[in-house]
């Protein structure tokens, strides 16, 4: 099963003038001691990090999350301190979206 950015989603609700009354909510990924840190590259993007320590660039949501970065793209400043949580964070998602399938 695939994990996206929007598997999180509220269903969006709209009032009669356009505007949304739901927003998307992403879970918090806490800091921990198994956090890595590097320092961006200008080179750097959210995807091909994801890629780099996840093994798959649909994951960069996590870092972005993480790291308050991708308001409209995937570019990361360079020279920026960037902390890459876990790959454990994967497999708590995952466990995450069962349950509110589970739920449904």
């Amino acid at each position: 099963m695939a994990i996206n950015r929007y598997e999180f989603n509220k269903q969006h609700a709209y009032t009669n003038k356009g505007r949304c009354l739901n927003t998307t909510k992403l879970p918090i990924i806490e800091k921990s001691y198994k956090d890595r840190y590097i320092i961006s590259k200008e080179s750097d993007r959210l995807d091909l990090l994801s890629y780099e320590f996840y093994g798959d660039s649909r994951y960069w949501f996590i870092l972005a999350n993480a790291n308050n970065l991708g308001k409209g793209t995937l570019d990361v400043p360079s020279g920026k301190q960037i902390r890459i949580p876990p790959d454990s964070i994967i497999t708590e998602l995952r466990e995450i979206i069962q349950k509110s399938e589970e739920n449904r």
